[in-house]
């Protein structure tokens, strides 16, 4: 998808996931589920890139990217811009 083709759900999640790469590359501290957060925002970029991301995978993702960066609070509010781009998907489903 090109442009205005695009779906802006997609862009929305592309431009997230890419903030929080960036951040999360300059933030200076290891952690013991870093490479988890940084191989689950890479699938989340790859899904964004091919314009239709799959939602169980995303909030799947998501959770891990959570579980791995959610105690750093220099990453919150990048956490938060990609789980709000993951809703506009539509929320969780409902047993």
């Amino acid at each position: 998808m090109t442009g205005s083709d695009e779906d802006p759900r997609v862009a929305e999640l592309r431009t997230a996931v890419s903030r929080l790469r960036r951040e999360l590359a300059a933030h200076p501290a290891e952690f013991p589920d870093r490479g988890i957060a940084e191989d689950e925002l890479a699938a989340l970029a790859a899904m964004a890139l091919s314009g239709l991301p799959e939602i169980p995978r995303l909030r799947r993702s998501l959770l891990l990217i959570a579980g791995a960066i959610g105690s750093v609070s220099a990453l919150t509010r990048g956490l938060s811009e990609v789980r709000d781009a993951v809703d506009l998907f539509g929320g969780p489903p409902r047993g």
